[in-house]
């Protein structure tokens, strides 16, 4: 049995959390830079990756973004942790396949009949890297040459989704990409393309090292189930795999106030001091409120139930009063007008209201728009 190498309060776990990815004290350096701090961004809406990119960084702004995206090729968006869409920086992309590929496969989503057999799944792949070899395509012209390179079978629309039937080859797209043979390229007018990233996995056992030590970098303290749930991974494999890692002095165990147990990387148990202080919003699915644990902490009394869908985070945009959630928000754009609607859970001092104003004039900046802030009830769900 070890010995817990500190104590940690909660409020220094989460200020130290904060202060890593530029939610106390912008960031400096390039789009790339700042989405490694996450690790990863939430981007099944861009344009709330955009914005936690941005609202994270001084200057940044959703062009700069799109130009590290689409341009420069230093972001890479892709699909990653639980298995929803992400950017991540190119440079950790080797990290990101060698260990989504290497986790523990979930039970079986297709019926029988729907499906594919272990072989057929890799005729599917090797079949999408080559299409995607050096070339963008859309959905329905990978469709096409899937089957042409592995049959008809794989073309069958066998798969109900949003009311239609999906070509059953589609049920491997997010392994795919976690191989590395599949991402997102740049959009054909309103249809989504993929490309093939040019990337080399690493081995699994140490990018799964690796890649604990970027989420405890950015959310340790944290329990191997807090992991496993960033992840949409087994308990048990985690609590595992963290044993080992501790075994190998990769990772130390902590102790909370509570007494209970928490990991962090070897070493790194130095924590702030202080509480953070300030007001900050953070867009849809911003990846500090769907990664921090434990979640009724950073969602105290009202915002457990305002802010939070049946227990998800991330539904709404929320407002960060002292590092912790006491507030909804939500934008409408018309224009360059954005119209920024905040409700806060309780009445804001003077100087929180002016606080509040600097952040909505940044998410103006970073959106490329002329904000108006009104400070009222928000009477409808809405996407940063």
């Amino acid at each position: 049995m070890t010995t817990p190498s500190a104590t940690v309060t909660w409020t220094g776990a989460n200020a130290r959390r904060m202060e890593r990815q530029g939610l106390t004290d912008p960031l400096a350096g390039p789009p790339s830079a700042v989405v490694e701090s996450m690790p990863a961004a939430h981007a099944q809406v861009l344009s709330a990756a955009e914005l936690s990119v941005g609202l994270r960084s001084r200057e940044l702004t959703r062009a700069d973004v799109r130009k590290a995206l689409w341009t420069d090729r230093t972001l890479i968006k892709t699909f990653g942790p639980r298995g929803t869409v992400h950017l991540v920086s190119a440079a950790e992309l080797p990290l990101w396949t060698g260990a989504l590929s290497a986790l523990p496969a979930g039970r079986a989503t297709q019926p029988e009949g729907v499906r594919m057999t272990p072989e057929q799944t890799e005729e599917v792949l090797a079949a999408i890297a080559d299409a995607l070899t050096g070339t963008e395509l859309t959905v329905d012209e990978l469709t096409e040459a899937v089957v042409a390179r592995a049959g008809a079978w794989a073309g069958e629309p066998v798969m109900p989704a949003f009311q239609t039937l999906w070509p059953r080859w589609r049920q491997v797209t997010h392994l795919a990409s976690h191989r590395g043979v599949l991402c997102f390229g740049p959009d054909r007018g309103r249809r989504v393309t993929y490309t093939r990233p040019d990337v080399t996995p690493l081995d699994g056992p140490p990018a799964l090292a690796a890649l604990a030590g970027r989420y405890l970098h950015a959310y340790g303290p944290a329990t191997p189930q807090n992991f496993a749930k960033w992840l949409a991974a087994p308990g048990r494999w985690a609590s595992d795999l963290f044993a080992g890692l501790a075994a190998d002095g990769v990772i130390e165990e902590v102790r909370y106030e509570d007494g209970s147990p928490a990991w962090v990387v070897a070493g790194d148990t130095a924590f702030p001091s202080q509480p953070v202080r300030g007001v900050r919003l953070l867009p849809y699915f911003d990846a500090f409120v769907i990664a921090s644990q434990p979640r009724e902490r950073l969602f105290p009394g009202a915002a457990y139930t305002r802010a939070l869908a049946g227990g998800q985070a991330g539904n709404f945009p929320v407002l960060l009063v002292d590092g912790t959630v006491a507030g909804v928000w939500h934008q409408r754009r018309s224009g360059r007008r954005i119209a920024v609607t905040v409700e806060p859970l309780s009445p804001l001092t003077g100087g929180q209201l002016r606080e509040l104003e600097r952040q909505v004039a940044r998410v103006g900046e970073v959106m490329e728009g002329k904000p108006e802030l009104t400070v009222g009830q928000v009477t409808v769900g809405g996407h940063a």
